[in-house]
Protein backbone atom coordinates (compact mmCIF):
# COMPACT_ATOMS: atom_id res chain seq x y z
CA UNK A 1 0.00 0.00 0.00
CA UNK A 2 2.84 2.40 0.83
CA UNK A 3 4.47 1.69 -2.51
CA UNK A 4 1.17 2.28 -4.28
CA UNK A 5 0.63 5.59 -2.47
CA UNK A 6 4.20 6.65 -3.28
CA UNK A 7 3.54 5.81 -6.95
CA UNK A 8 0.43 8.01 -6.88
CA UNK A 9 2.28 10.82 -5.10
CA UNK A 10 5.02 10.88 -7.75
CA UNK A 11 2.43 11.44 -10.45
CA UNK A 12 -0.19 13.42 -8.53
CA UNK A 13 1.29 15.10 -5.41
CA UNK A 14 -1.89 15.15 -3.37
CA UNK A 15 -0.18 14.85 -0.01
CA UNK A 16 2.34 17.53 -0.96
CA UNK A 17 -0.52 19.93 -1.74
CA UNK A 18 -2.31 18.88 1.45
CA UNK A 19 0.76 19.55 3.56
CA UNK A 20 1.39 22.90 1.89
CA UNK A 21 -2.15 24.27 2.03
CA UNK A 22 -3.62 22.59 5.13
CA UNK A 23 -1.44 20.50 7.43
CA UNK A 24 1.74 22.62 7.53
CA UNK A 25 0.23 25.93 6.51
CA UNK A 26 1.35 28.59 9.05
CA UNK A 27 -1.65 30.39 10.51
CA UNK A 28 -1.41 33.24 13.06
CA UNK A 29 -1.97 31.94 16.57
CA UNK A 30 -4.42 34.71 17.55
CA UNK A 31 -7.37 33.92 15.28
CA UNK A 32 -10.67 34.68 17.01
CA UNK A 33 -14.40 34.09 16.49
CA UNK A 34 -14.49 36.16 13.30
CA UNK A 35 -12.24 33.68 11.50
CA UNK A 36 -14.87 30.93 11.59
CA UNK A 37 -16.76 32.34 8.63
CA UNK A 38 -14.26 31.46 5.89
CA UNK A 39 -14.50 27.74 6.63
CA UNK A 40 -18.26 28.02 7.17
CA UNK A 41 -18.59 29.55 3.70
CA UNK A 42 -16.85 26.47 2.28
CA UNK A 43 -19.22 24.23 4.23
CA UNK A 44 -22.33 26.00 2.93
CA UNK A 45 -20.95 25.97 -0.64
CA UNK A 46 -20.58 22.19 -0.47
CA UNK A 47 -24.11 21.92 0.97
CA UNK A 48 -25.54 24.00 -1.89
CA UNK A 49 -23.75 21.99 -4.56
CA UNK A 50 -24.70 18.58 -3.18
CA UNK A 51 -28.34 19.40 -2.42
CA UNK A 52 -28.62 21.20 -5.76
CA UNK A 53 -27.47 18.08 -7.61
CA UNK A 54 -30.11 15.96 -5.89
CA UNK A 55 -32.85 18.51 -6.49
CA UNK A 56 -32.13 18.67 -10.23
CA UNK A 57 -32.81 14.94 -10.48
CA UNK A 58 -36.51 15.62 -9.92
CA UNK A 59 -36.83 19.19 -11.18
CA UNK A 60 -38.39 20.04 -14.54
CA UNK A 61 -37.11 23.36 -15.99
CA UNK A 62 -40.22 24.31 -17.96
CA UNK A 63 -43.00 26.81 -17.55
CA UNK A 64 -45.58 24.03 -17.35
CA UNK A 65 -43.75 21.67 -15.02
CA UNK A 66 -41.44 23.69 -12.76
CA UNK A 67 -43.90 24.54 -9.99
CA UNK A 68 -45.43 21.06 -10.07
CA UNK A 69 -41.99 19.44 -9.85
CA UNK A 70 -41.24 21.48 -6.70
CA UNK A 71 -44.49 20.23 -5.18
CA UNK A 72 -43.54 16.70 -6.23
CA UNK A 73 -40.15 17.04 -4.53
CA UNK A 74 -41.77 18.36 -1.36
CA UNK A 75 -44.55 15.77 -1.16
CA UNK A 76 -43.55 12.55 -2.95
CA UNK A 77 -39.76 12.28 -3.20
CA UNK A 78 -38.20 10.51 -0.23
CA UNK A 79 -36.69 13.26 1.96
CA UNK A 80 -37.28 15.71 -0.86
CA UNK A 81 -38.66 18.24 1.62
CA UNK A 82 -35.41 17.98 3.57
CA UNK A 83 -33.24 18.54 0.50
CA UNK A 84 -35.31 21.51 -0.58
CA UNK A 85 -35.18 23.11 2.86
CA UNK A 86 -31.43 22.44 3.13
CA UNK A 87 -30.99 24.26 -0.18
CA UNK A 88 -33.32 27.18 0.52
CA UNK A 89 -32.07 27.69 4.08
CA UNK A 90 -28.53 27.20 2.82
CA UNK A 91 -28.94 30.09 0.39
CA UNK A 92 -29.73 32.48 3.22
CA UNK A 93 -27.02 30.95 5.41
CA UNK A 94 -24.53 31.48 2.60
CA UNK A 95 -25.17 35.21 2.54
CA UNK A 96 -25.15 35.50 6.35
CA UNK A 97 -21.74 33.83 6.45
CA UNK A 98 -20.36 35.80 3.48
CA UNK A 99 -21.54 39.16 4.86
CA UNK A 100 -19.92 38.42 8.22
CA UNK A 101 -16.76 37.21 6.46
CA UNK A 102 -16.62 40.50 4.52
CA UNK A 103 -17.22 42.51 7.69
CA UNK A 104 -14.29 40.77 9.35
CA UNK A 105 -12.16 41.82 6.38
CA UNK A 106 -13.28 45.42 6.90
CA UNK A 107 -12.51 45.33 10.62
CA UNK A 108 -9.02 43.93 10.31
CA UNK A 109 -7.98 45.50 7.00
CA UNK A 110 -7.69 42.22 5.11
CA UNK A 111 -8.04 44.13 1.83
CA UNK A 112 -4.87 46.21 2.28
CA UNK A 113 -1.49 45.57 0.69
CA UNK A 114 -0.43 42.86 -0.12
CA UNK A 115 -3.94 41.34 -0.11
CA UNK A 116 -5.60 43.51 -2.77
CA UNK A 117 -5.98 40.63 -5.24
CA UNK A 118 -7.30 38.39 -2.47
CA UNK A 119 -10.00 40.98 -1.79
CA UNK A 120 -10.80 41.29 -5.52
CA UNK A 121 -11.28 37.53 -5.80
CA UNK A 122 -13.52 37.63 -2.74
CA UNK A 123 -15.64 40.39 -4.27
CA UNK A 124 -15.90 38.45 -7.53
CA UNK A 125 -17.15 35.49 -5.50
CA UNK A 126 -19.73 37.78 -3.91
CA UNK A 127 -20.83 39.10 -7.31
CA UNK A 128 -21.16 35.62 -8.82
CA UNK A 129 -22.96 34.45 -5.69
CA UNK A 130 -25.54 37.21 -6.14
CA UNK A 131 -26.04 36.21 -9.78
CA UNK A 132 -26.32 32.56 -8.75
CA UNK A 133 -28.92 33.40 -6.11
CA UNK A 134 -30.91 35.53 -8.54
CA UNK A 135 -30.97 32.79 -11.18
CA UNK A 136 -32.04 30.24 -8.59
CA UNK A 137 -34.74 32.58 -7.27
CA UNK A 138 -36.77 32.15 -10.47
CA UNK A 139 -36.59 28.35 -10.54
CA UNK A 140 -39.46 27.58 -8.10
CA UNK A 141 -41.69 29.41 -10.63
CA UNK A 142 -43.80 30.84 -7.86
CA UNK A 143 -45.60 34.14 -8.20
CA UNK A 144 -43.05 36.17 -6.22
CA UNK A 145 -40.19 34.57 -8.15
CA UNK A 146 -41.86 35.51 -11.41
CA UNK A 147 -42.56 39.14 -10.49
CA UNK A 148 -39.27 39.62 -8.69
CA UNK A 149 -37.41 38.51 -11.81
CA UNK A 150 -39.66 40.78 -13.88
CA UNK A 151 -38.65 43.80 -11.80
CA UNK A 152 -34.91 43.04 -11.84
CA UNK A 153 -34.71 42.22 -15.54
CA UNK A 154 -36.69 45.35 -16.40
CA UNK A 155 -33.87 47.41 -14.88
CA UNK A 156 -31.69 46.55 -17.85
CA UNK A 157 -34.33 48.14 -20.07
CA UNK A 158 -33.41 51.50 -18.55
CA UNK A 159 -30.01 51.43 -20.26
CA UNK A 160 -30.05 53.88 -23.18
CA UNK A 161 -30.09 52.54 -26.75
CA UNK A 162 -29.45 48.84 -25.99
CA UNK A 163 -31.61 48.43 -22.88
CA UNK A 164 -34.74 46.92 -24.39
CA UNK A 165 -32.78 44.54 -26.60
CA UNK A 166 -30.63 43.51 -23.66
CA UNK A 167 -33.67 42.78 -21.47
CA UNK A 168 -35.21 40.71 -24.28
CA UNK A 169 -31.96 38.80 -24.73
CA UNK A 170 -31.78 38.01 -20.99
CA UNK A 171 -35.38 36.77 -20.97
CA UNK A 172 -34.97 34.80 -24.20
CA UNK A 173 -38.47 35.97 -25.08
CA UNK A 174 -40.53 39.14 -25.07
CA UNK A 175 -41.93 38.17 -21.66
CA UNK A 176 -40.63 36.01 -18.83
CA UNK A 177 -41.54 32.51 -19.94
CA UNK A 178 -40.33 28.93 -20.01
CA UNK A 179 -37.41 30.05 -22.20
CA UNK A 180 -36.24 32.40 -19.41
CA UNK A 181 -36.64 29.65 -16.85
CA UNK A 182 -34.66 27.19 -18.98
CA UNK A 183 -31.68 29.49 -19.49
CA UNK A 184 -31.67 30.56 -15.84
CA UNK A 185 -31.66 26.89 -14.89
CA UNK A 186 -28.62 26.23 -17.12
CA UNK A 187 -26.75 29.19 -15.65
CA UNK A 188 -27.72 28.32 -12.06
CA UNK A 189 -26.83 24.63 -12.28
CA UNK A 190 -23.80 24.56 -14.59
CA UNK A 191 -22.15 27.83 -15.61
CA UNK A 192 -22.18 29.92 -12.43
CA UNK A 193 -21.24 27.08 -10.03
CA UNK A 194 -18.21 26.34 -12.21
CA UNK A 195 -17.16 29.98 -12.12
CA UNK A 196 -17.80 30.07 -8.36
CA UNK A 197 -15.64 27.01 -7.67
CA UNK A 198 -12.79 28.39 -9.80
CA UNK A 199 -12.93 31.74 -7.98
CA UNK A 200 -12.93 30.02 -4.58
CA UNK A 201 -9.87 28.03 -5.66
CA UNK A 202 -8.08 31.21 -6.77
CA UNK A 203 -9.16 32.97 -3.56
CA UNK A 204 -7.52 30.24 -1.45
CA UNK A 205 -4.36 30.23 -3.60
CA UNK A 206 -4.05 34.00 -3.25
CA UNK A 207 -4.63 33.72 0.51
CA UNK A 208 -1.90 31.13 0.97
CA UNK A 209 0.55 33.08 -1.20
CA UNK A 210 0.33 36.31 0.82
CA UNK A 211 -0.57 34.67 4.13
CA UNK A 212 -3.53 35.07 6.44
CA UNK A 213 -4.18 38.37 8.14
CA UNK A 214 -4.87 38.42 11.90
CA UNK A 215 -6.68 40.64 14.42
CA UNK A 216 -3.49 42.65 15.04
CA UNK A 217 -2.78 43.14 11.34
CA UNK A 218 0.87 42.17 11.84
CA UNK A 219 2.97 40.01 9.51
CA UNK A 220 3.97 36.58 10.80
CA UNK A 221 6.46 36.13 7.93
CA UNK A 222 9.73 37.96 8.62
CA UNK A 223 12.76 38.22 6.27
CA UNK A 224 14.87 35.08 6.36
CA UNK A 225 17.62 35.32 8.98
CA UNK A 226 16.21 38.37 10.71
CA UNK A 227 14.97 36.54 13.80
CA UNK A 228 16.91 34.79 16.52
CA UNK A 229 16.49 30.98 16.60
CA UNK A 230 14.84 31.10 20.01
CA UNK A 231 12.24 33.56 18.67
CA UNK A 232 11.14 31.29 15.86
CA UNK A 233 8.14 29.01 16.16
CA UNK A 234 8.83 25.53 17.48
CA UNK A 235 6.49 24.09 14.89
CA UNK A 236 7.53 22.67 11.52
CA UNK A 237 6.04 24.38 8.49
CA UNK A 238 6.12 23.50 4.83
CA UNK A 239 9.53 24.06 3.24
CA UNK A 240 8.13 26.63 0.78
CA UNK A 241 7.33 28.87 3.74
CA UNK A 242 10.24 27.95 6.00
CA UNK A 243 12.91 28.32 3.28
CA UNK A 244 11.75 31.84 2.34
CA UNK A 245 10.75 33.35 5.70
CA UNK A 246 11.28 33.25 9.42
CA UNK A 247 7.81 32.21 10.64
CA UNK A 248 6.91 33.67 14.03
CA UNK A 249 3.76 33.61 16.15
CA UNK A 250 2.22 30.95 13.93
CA UNK A 251 0.83 27.46 14.44
CA UNK A 252 0.08 24.76 11.86
CA UNK A 253 -3.43 24.95 10.50
CA UNK A 254 -3.85 21.25 11.27
CA UNK A 255 -4.66 20.12 13.89
CA UNK A 256 -5.12 23.40 15.74
CA UNK A 257 -7.49 25.28 13.47
CA UNK A 258 -9.17 22.22 12.00
CA UNK A 259 -10.27 21.34 15.55
CA UNK A 260 -11.29 24.95 16.21
CA UNK A 261 -13.25 25.10 12.95
CA UNK A 262 -15.03 21.87 13.84
CA UNK A 263 -16.32 23.60 16.94
CA UNK A 264 -17.53 26.50 14.78
CA UNK A 265 -19.17 24.07 12.37
CA UNK A 266 -20.94 22.31 15.24
CA UNK A 267 -22.36 25.59 16.55
CA UNK A 268 -23.38 26.65 13.05
CA UNK A 269 -25.10 23.33 12.30
CA UNK A 270 -27.12 23.52 15.53
CA UNK A 271 -28.50 26.90 14.49
CA UNK A 272 -28.86 25.88 10.84
CA UNK A 273 -30.82 22.73 11.70
CA UNK A 274 -33.06 24.64 14.11
CA UNK A 275 -34.01 27.04 11.34
CA UNK A 276 -34.36 24.28 8.76
CA UNK A 277 -36.63 22.04 10.88
CA UNK A 278 -38.65 24.61 12.81
CA UNK A 279 -38.43 27.85 10.83
CA UNK A 280 -37.75 26.93 7.16
CA UNK A 281 -39.77 29.81 5.71
CA UNK A 282 -37.93 32.30 7.90
CA UNK A 283 -41.10 34.29 8.56
CA UNK A 284 -41.48 34.85 4.82
CA UNK A 285 -37.91 36.06 4.36
CA UNK A 286 -36.48 32.74 3.13
CA UNK A 287 -39.60 31.44 1.34
CA UNK A 288 -42.22 34.09 0.61
CA UNK A 289 -45.95 33.35 0.87
CA UNK A 290 -46.69 34.31 -2.79
CA UNK A 291 -44.17 31.70 -3.91
CA UNK A 292 -46.50 28.95 -2.72
CA UNK A 293 -48.77 29.78 -5.68
CA UNK A 294 -47.78 29.24 -9.33
CA UNK A 295 -46.41 32.10 -11.42
CA UNK A 296 -49.21 34.23 -12.81
CA UNK A 297 -48.49 37.12 -15.15
CA UNK A 298 -51.97 38.53 -14.52
CA UNK A 299 -51.80 38.62 -10.72
CA UNK A 300 -49.23 40.92 -9.16
CA UNK A 301 -48.30 40.24 -5.51
CA UNK A 302 -49.39 42.96 -3.10
CA UNK A 303 -45.79 43.82 -2.25
CA UNK A 304 -42.96 42.83 -4.59
CA UNK A 305 -39.70 42.56 -2.68
CA UNK A 306 -36.46 40.65 -3.26
CA UNK A 307 -35.08 38.05 -0.90
CA UNK A 308 -33.62 39.67 2.21
CA UNK A 309 -29.98 39.38 1.10
CA UNK A 310 -30.65 41.64 -1.90
CA UNK A 311 -32.44 44.15 0.34
CA UNK A 312 -29.64 46.73 0.79
CA UNK A 313 -29.05 47.11 -2.93
CA UNK A 314 -32.77 47.08 -3.75
CA UNK A 315 -33.32 49.95 -1.31
CA UNK A 316 -30.56 51.98 -2.98
CA UNK A 317 -32.29 51.37 -6.31
CA UNK A 318 -35.69 52.35 -4.94
CA UNK A 319 -34.77 55.63 -3.24
CA UNK A 320 -33.66 57.18 -6.53
CA UNK A 321 -36.66 58.47 -8.55
CA UNK A 322 -34.94 58.07 -11.92
CA UNK A 323 -34.84 54.41 -13.00
CA UNK A 324 -31.53 54.64 -14.87
CA UNK A 325 -29.78 56.56 -12.08
CA UNK A 326 -31.15 54.15 -9.50
CA UNK A 327 -29.84 51.19 -11.49
CA UNK A 328 -26.41 52.79 -11.86
CA UNK A 329 -26.28 53.63 -8.16
CA UNK A 330 -27.26 50.08 -7.23
CA UNK A 331 -24.43 48.62 -9.30
CA UNK A 332 -22.09 51.34 -8.00
CA UNK A 333 -22.85 50.15 -4.45
CA UNK A 334 -21.33 46.78 -5.41
CA UNK A 335 -18.58 48.20 -7.60
CA UNK A 336 -17.25 50.55 -4.94
CA UNK A 337 -16.44 47.54 -2.77
CA UNK A 338 -13.90 46.47 -5.39
CA UNK A 339 -12.15 49.84 -5.03
CA UNK A 340 -11.83 49.64 -1.22
CA UNK A 341 -8.11 48.64 -1.21
CA UNK A 342 -7.37 51.94 -2.98
CA UNK A 343 -9.90 54.03 -1.06
CA UNK A 344 -8.10 53.20 2.19
CA UNK A 345 -4.72 54.94 1.97
CA UNK A 346 -3.64 54.01 5.50
CA UNK A 347 -0.95 51.54 6.47
CA UNK A 348 -2.42 50.29 9.76
CA UNK A 349 -4.77 47.38 9.11
CA UNK A 350 -6.57 46.39 12.30
CA UNK A 351 -9.36 48.40 13.85
CA UNK A 352 -7.61 47.79 17.19
CA UNK A 353 -4.95 50.36 16.33
CA UNK A 354 -6.80 52.75 14.05
CA UNK A 355 -8.38 56.05 15.05
CA UNK A 356 -11.77 56.61 16.64
CA UNK A 357 -12.85 58.21 13.37
CA UNK A 358 -12.35 54.89 11.61
CA UNK A 359 -14.24 53.02 14.31
CA UNK A 360 -17.10 55.51 14.01
CA UNK A 361 -17.06 55.33 10.22
CA UNK A 362 -17.13 51.54 10.14
CA UNK A 363 -19.90 51.44 12.76
CA UNK A 364 -22.12 53.83 10.81
CA UNK A 365 -21.45 51.82 7.63
CA UNK A 366 -22.61 48.59 9.29
CA UNK A 367 -25.70 50.31 10.72
CA UNK A 368 -26.58 51.87 7.35
CA UNK A 369 -26.16 48.50 5.62
CA UNK A 370 -28.52 46.80 8.08
CA UNK A 371 -31.08 49.62 7.74
CA UNK A 372 -30.93 49.37 3.95
CA UNK A 373 -31.47 45.61 4.21
CA UNK A 374 -34.51 46.00 6.45
CA UNK A 375 -36.06 48.70 4.26
CA UNK A 376 -35.58 46.52 1.17
CA UNK A 377 -38.06 43.98 2.54
CA UNK A 378 -40.68 46.58 3.52
CA UNK A 379 -43.25 48.34 1.31
CA UNK A 380 -42.19 51.70 -0.11
CA UNK A 381 -43.32 54.82 1.75
CA UNK A 382 -42.21 58.41 2.13
CA UNK A 383 -40.65 57.67 5.52
CA UNK A 384 -38.87 54.57 4.20
CA UNK A 385 -37.52 56.53 1.23
CA UNK A 386 -36.22 59.30 3.49
CA UNK A 387 -34.49 56.88 5.86
CA UNK A 388 -33.22 54.88 2.89
CA UNK A 389 -31.75 58.02 1.30
CA UNK A 390 -29.90 58.88 4.52
CA UNK A 391 -28.61 55.30 4.83
CA UNK A 392 -27.51 55.36 1.17
CA UNK A 393 -25.50 58.53 1.83
CA UNK A 394 -23.95 56.83 4.86
CA UNK A 395 -23.11 53.74 2.76
CA UNK A 396 -21.23 55.67 0.08
CA UNK A 397 -19.94 58.16 2.63
CA UNK A 398 -17.92 55.37 4.24
CA UNK A 399 -15.70 55.07 1.18
CA UNK A 400 -15.32 58.83 0.71
CA UNK A 401 -14.52 59.37 4.40
CA UNK A 402 -11.94 56.60 4.55
CA UNK A 403 -10.19 58.07 1.52
CA UNK A 404 -10.09 61.49 3.16
CA UNK A 405 -8.81 60.61 6.65
CA UNK A 406 -6.83 57.40 6.13
CA UNK A 407 -3.64 58.95 4.73
CA UNK A 408 -3.01 61.16 7.77
CA UNK A 409 -4.86 59.08 10.33
CA UNK A 410 -3.81 59.32 13.97
CA UNK A 411 -3.21 55.66 14.76
CA UNK A 412 -1.90 53.74 17.74
CA UNK A 413 1.49 51.94 17.66
CA UNK A 414 1.18 48.52 16.06
CA UNK A 415 3.06 45.74 17.91
CA UNK A 416 5.85 43.90 16.12
CA UNK A 417 4.48 40.54 17.25
CA UNK A 418 0.91 39.35 17.49
CA UNK A 419 -0.92 39.64 20.80
CA UNK A 420 -3.49 37.28 22.27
Amino acid sequence: MNNFLAWIEQRLPVMEAMNKHVVQYPAPKNFNFWYFFGSLAMLVLVNQILTGIWLTMNYEPSGDGAFASIEYIMRDVDYGWLLRYMHSTGASAFFVVVYLHMFRGLMYGSYQKPRELLWIFGMLIFLVLMAEAFMGYLLPWGNMSYWGAQVIISLFGAIPVVGEDLATWIKGDYVISGATLNRFFALHVIALPLVLVVLVFLHILALHEVGSNNPDGTNIKKPKGSMKPEELSKFKFHKQYADKYDIVDAIPFHPYYTVKDIMGVAGFLIFFCWVMFFFPEGGGYFLEAPNFTPANGLKTPEHIAPVWYFGPFYTILRVVPDKLMGTLLMFAAIGVLFALPWCDRGTVKSIRYRSKWHLLNLTQFAICFVILGILGTLPASDTANLVGSIATIGYFGFFLAIWLYSKNENTKPVPERVTK
